[in-house]
């Protein structure tokens, strides 16, 4: 590992500042010599032992709700590729729980560099996988290999072959009877739930058509620093990179999208759309687009307009709307109406503080629980992978201009993510003499 990568920031760490930016209250890895299965079956286990791999705000948010569901859950291993960055996350920890419990990870059970996953997941019960999602089925696979319970952010991978990945072990944790919770966390959202209970339940018939929305200013860019390799600042700046990242309509947007699945029953049959660059397209934003709209056609015949954005200046939404045969639901004001406009249902008639728990603390809530219990099995990964594969497929779409089919997409041999990465590798993608990134173009790229 390059001294870049190994200590570029351990010095410049400020702890409150830490937990301010990687935003601890909206965001776990665990881990245990013995494996959990193992001490289950004894009847013994008090203590779960819990590691995280990737340690940055999204990580060490998940390993704050993860302690909080449970109280005899210890960190006890952590892993990223950059040591600056397990060192900054511990801090953070420590300093959120600081008066209400220790947190103690030894510092040989605080690993860095590629490998460092392997080394983490060994020690754990339950394990938090929170890398960027290039690395999502690699990890995923590792995981369930050695028996332990998952909390894995979405999106879980970032190319069709990496979709296929985590199906296959998916299909394998259910049968170890593994739990699985994919960071979807609409899916453990009071208000979401109530929302399609009332649709279920016919309030606004079947749906036939939607929007949904994930349009902001965008995120933060991380500029080139001397001394990086191309593999390094890629990966400090993973958003922008598609093997890393997979493009916001992926990594923001693919909430939204999940929620058009769940809502009317279906993975879309094909997509298309447009998408580019126009206000952001500086090298240091890499090589993905700045906006995407893509239509999403269901078997059923429901129609679903996707559109993000990531422009400044322009009108933010985050929200999903649909309109059904007796009806129409706006999930962000909660309302449902009939087809003449009258209210029919109101969500905030019924909200208070009980009813809205934070569903990123229920989404470790219910994986502990059912840890714990065993009274039910969490199995997230299969509509994770196959959520993923719908942004996938709607990028396919924009960057190509043609219109991609389910199967398409599903059977694609397109791999973004090199298999067994380190710091000698030559990146996945190099810039040109101008130090720009090649930029898919609608009519000239294709996906077979």
């Amino acid at each position: 590992m390059s001294k870049q990568a190994t200590n570029k920031e351990n010095n410049s760490v400020n702890r409150r500042s830490f937990v301010k930016t990687t935003g601890l209250a909206t965001g776990a890895i665990l881990t245990s010599a013995i494996p959990f299965g193992a001490m289950a079956q004894t009847g013994s286990v008090e203590v779960l032992k819990l590691a995280v791999v990737g340690c940055g705000g999204r990580g060490t948010g998940a390993v704050v709700q993860a302690l909080t569901a449970d109280p005899d859950v210890e960190l006890v291993a952590m892993a990223d590729a950059f040591e600056d960055r397990v060192e900054g996350s511990l801090l953070a920890i420590q300093e959120h729980f600081e008066g209400e419990r220790k947190i103690k990870v030894k510092k040989k059970n605080r690993f860095a560099g590629f490998d460092a996953y392997k080394k983490a997941i060994d020690l754990a019960d339950v394990v938090i996988l929170a890398t960027p999602p290039g690395f999502r089925p690699l990890h995923f696979e590792y995981a369930i290999a050695q028996d332990k319970h998952v909390f894995m952010e979405k999106p879980v991978a970032t190319d069709p072959t990496g979709v296929r990945r985590v199906l296959k072990t998916a299909k394998l944790a259910k049968e170890k009877k593994l739990n699985v919770v994919v960071g979807l966390q609409r899916h453990y959202q009071n208000k979401y739930i109530t929302m399609y209970d009332q649709m279920q339940q016919g309030a606004m018939g079947q749906i036939v058509s939607g929007q949904v929305y994930w349009n902001s200013a965008g995120v933060w860019v991380r500029p080139r620093e001397a001394g990086q390799s191309e593999l390094e600042y890629q990966m400090r700046n993973w958003y922008y990179f598609n093997w890393l990242c997979g493009d916001h309509i992926l990594e923001q947007h693919i909430h939204n999208i999940d929620v058009a699945n769940w809502f009317i029953g279906e993975y879309p049959s094909m997509a298309q759309g447009m998408g580019g660059r126009q206000v952001r397209n500086g090298k240091d934003h890499g090589e993905i687009f700045d906006h995407h709209f893509v239509e999403f056609t269901y078997p059923s015949g429901a129609v679903v307009s996707s559109q993000c954005r990531h422009q400044k200046g322009c009108n933010n939404r985050v929200d999903e709307v649909f309109q059904g045969s007796q009806g129409s639901m706006n999930i962000g004001k909660g309302t449902i109406f009939d087809l003449n406009g009258g209210e029919k249902f109101n969500y905030s008639n019924l909200q208070n503080e009980q009813n809205d728990p934070n569903p990123y603390q229920v989404e470790h809530d219910r994986l502990f629980a059912a840890i714990r219990t065993k009274s039910e099995l969490l199995a997230d990964a299969e509509n994770g992978a196959k959520a993923t594969l719908t942004a996938i497929m709607g990028r396919m779409a924009t960057y190509s201009g043609d219109i991609i089919s389910w199967d398409q997409a599903l059977n694609s041999n397109l791999q973004l993510v090199p298999d067994d990465l380190n710091w000698d590798s030559i990146a996945p993608t190099l810039p040109d003499t101008d130090g720009n990134y090649k930029i898919p173009v609608p009519g000239v790229t294709k996906f077979t």
